[in-house]
């Protein structure tokens, strides 16, 4: 099984679903959005489900950058960026879907806050899903980084 693979289908499919919401909220489906929305959040969910599967069951497969130099500082940017908005986006996530579910029901007060919330949250985890999808890229298709740290557990 190819877990950093299907980390990376998830974070995808997250982020298909969360630009699918942004657009069904501007086209002013509010229900579909709510759907789109709860869907990119089972999604992120099974993503970080299967990312702590695969460092905790496999450790010594984490996977070191090795690409070119020149990539190097740009990618170690991305990756902090990346590492530091990703521990903040479950918690934007959950209290923007527990105003909008109050909204749904009807709460002004709640509308308003989700709304002000949202213009934070969805950007953020919206970088959040595609830069984890150029990681992977980056580690396991654009450098030999996967290859070394394969070579490395033969050693």
């Amino acid at each position: 099984m190819n877990l950093p693979a299907i980390t990376a289908c998830f974070n995808l499919l997250a982020t298909i679903l969360l630009v699918s919401g942004f657009i069904a909220i501007r086209k002013g489906n509010t229900q579909r959005h709510a759907k789109l929305m709860g869907a990119a959040f089972v999604a992120s969910t099974f993503f970080l489900a299967s990312y702590l599967t695969h460092h905790f069951t496999a450790p010594e497969l984490s996977v070191k950058y090795a690409g070119p130099d020149a990539w190097r500082t740009p990618y170690l940017g991305l990756l902090l960026t990346h590492t530091v908005l990703a521990a903040v986006v479950p918690f934007l996530v959950i209290r923007t879907m527990l105003l909008g579910r109050c909204a749904l029901a009807g709460d002004t007060v709640a509308k308003d806050k989700h709304r002000r919330l949202a213009k934070y949250t969805f950007p953020i985890w919206l970088f959040v899903s595609i830069s984890g999808v150029v990681i992977y890229l980056v580690l396991y298709h654009l450098t030999n980084s996967w290859e070394l740290a394969q070579q490395s557990l033969q050693k």
